[in-house]
């Protein structure tokens, strides 16, 4: 079940957000960043859970990607647990982020940083319908891979 996050959910969202922020493996945060500031970051805007009946297994959050003109595109970023991972998750949290962001008055969904070497999201991505639109030649420095590019991908979500 998919469902708004609350400050309730804030121990759980920090079990996964936390390991994945540490590796510093496929997104753009501080390795050392603290619970209270990574808790900020990620509950900044629309934040969500997909919580079954062993506890939350994914989170999500939806903003605006930039303000005045842009705010019309809105940015996603996506966390599933170890445990869930290739089941299904993470596709089912990105189409409910789709729709919950048409139901906030969203045109375009927009993601800024996809690393080249998380295949199975830059995958993934492709499958829902999202195009890379742009390249950043090594703009990540991996801590295994070393510099890797990322793609800024795009969606339309309305006709």
């Amino acid at each position: 079940m998919i469902r708004a996050a609350t400050s309730a959910d804030a121990d759980a969202i920090w079990a996964l957000i936390e390991p994945v922020f540490r590796a510093g493996e496929t997104m753009a945060v501080p390795r050392d960043i603290g619970r209270a500031d990574a808790l900020a970051l990620w509950m900044n805007g629309s934040t969500y859970v997909d919580e079954g009946p062993d506890g939350v297994l994914g989170t999500y959050y939806i903003r605006t990607n930039k303000p005045g003109g842009g705010a019309h595109v809105c940015n996603c970023g996506y966390i599933v647990s170890e445990a869930a991972r290739g089941q299904g998750l993470a596709r089912r949290m990105c189409e409910h982020s789709q729709d919950e962001a048409r139901a906030l008055g969203y045109r375009a969904m927009q993601f800024n940083f996809v690393l080249a070497s998380n295949v199975g999201a830059v995958g993934l991505w492709q499958r829902l319908g999202f195009d890379t639109v742009g390249t950043i030649p090594d703009a990540f420095d991996h801590p295994h891979a070393g510099l890797v590019d990322a793609f800024v991908m795009y969606k339309r979500l309305t006709a």
